[in-house]
């Protein structure tokens, strides 16, 4: 069945449409502009004000609603798509974290089998974020230090593999031994080889983005920040503008300022608004396992017992609206960090991040105080606040 949003704002090919209608069959869009309704045609009305724009990719998060990816369950991967939705996003990167090699392994081979079979009205899984073991130990974070290792291409080509060929970005520091080498590996594959829980230094991050480095992980944390004397990886991160940086935009792994100061120096075209949530989103505080350790969550932060953060319980329409308040960026550059710039960067712009004719019909629609009221998954509703009238 042809079906239609009418009625308010559609933003494609980056313009406005107003009081337009964005027309899908068969999980494509099929027509963006204003047409007649046809009998026949399922027609979802919306009044003036109202925002259609494309769904947000999540390139990283690891969990939400008690599930996570090292669960290596077709259930927890399906909790998680399920209801990634409920917040705007329509696709992600199913994201591991630094564990023993029996546990990455079975996260990668559930992941294989998952992929390209999910139900109906979930978020898309793109693919894999492999985050570590390839990291500094002194910038791990949250990422458990027993486990972590130097860079090894040949262990990840049989990662890889297991994956079914479903590793899209790796996160790593460039400045341990074989990191340089893994991101050559990575670029020549295609992999987004980013650079994330890193001790070195800028001199560091030129000779990654030399290699092929295109990206940084969760700008500001896990990183050497800057010293006057030296940038660090954070300074390289900011200043080489080649660089895509990921943001946490909770107001708590970044401040309002410094989240202002990463967007005045980078801009919307560089930037990729992330969760990096853990399993602990949607539920209540608590203590919940991250990685085989204990996070104790309250009142929107997540720490371990040694107070370091350890991922987020972020919602991604609420970094939506928190970097509209942060700074003086449009929603039009919302649409350029949250779905335009991970799109690209997951090779998956041919059908995912814009509303034009032939891709994914992968939607969102927000009211004037920029509130979810809708969300579709590949032509299918995945979301709907209950005022929204179909006809």
């Amino acid at each position: 069945m042809v079906s239609k949003v009418v009625g308010c704002s559609i933003y494609s090919n980056h313009d406005w449409i107003e009081n337009g209608t964005l027309t899908f069959d068969h999980g494509k869009i099929v027509g963006v502009g204003h047409s007649l309704e046809q009998p026949g045609d399922k027609v979802i009305q919306f009044p003036a004000g109202y925002k259609c724009i494309p769904g947000m990719i999540d390139m990283h998060i690891h969990g939400a609603n008690a599930a996570d990816t090292m669960d290596a369950t077709h259930e927890a991967l399906s909790t998680i798509a399920s209801v990634l939705p409920e917040e705007a996003t329509t696709s992600f990167l199913a994201t591991t974290i630094t564990q023993s090699e029996e546990a990455i392994q079975a996260a990668l081979k559930n992941a294989a089998e998952v992929i390209g079979h999910q139900k109906p009205g979930e978020a898309e899984i793109l693919g894999v974020h492999l985050e570590g073991p390839f990291i500094s130990k002194e910038k791990c974070g949250a990422q458990p230090e027993e486990y972590i290792s130097d860079a090894d291409t040949e262990r990840f080509d049989n990662w890889q593999k297991l994956s079914g060929n479903h590793i899209r970005e790796v996160t790593l520091a460039p400045e341990i031994k074989g990191g340089m080498e893994l991101i050559r590996h990575l670029a020549a594959q295609g992999v987004v080889a980013s650079i994330g829980h890193s001790n070195g230094y800028d001199e560091d991050v030129i000779r990654a983005i030399d290699a092929g480095a295109t990206q940084v992980t969760h700008v500001y944390n896990g990183m050497r920040g800057m010293h006057h004397r030296e940038p660090g990886i954070l300074g390289g991160a900011l200043l080489h503008h080649g660089l895509y940086t990921e943001l946490i935009c909770d107001g708590k792994h970044v401040c309002q300022g410094m989240v202002n100061l990463a967007y005045k120096l980078k801009g919307s075209d560089r930037m990729i608004l992330i969760t990096d949530a853990m399993r602990a989103k949607c539920l209540k505080n608590g203590t919940y396992d991250l990685g085989g350790q204990e996070v104790h969550v309250k009142d929107g932060l997540a720490v371990l017992s040694s107070g370091t953060i350890a991922g987020s319980v972020l919602k991604m329409d609420q970094a939506f609206r928190n970097m509209l308040a942060f700074t003086d960026a449009t929603i039009e550059d919302i649409v350029q960090m949250g779905a335009i710039n991970p799109a690209l960067q997951c090779n998956v712009f041919d059908r995912k991040g814009s509303l034009e004719i032939g891709k994914d019909a992968d939607f969102i629609v927000l009211d004037k105080n920029n509130q979810l009221a809708l969300t579709v998954c590949r032509g299918e509703i995945a979301y709907q606040r209950k005022e929204i009238v179909q006809k």
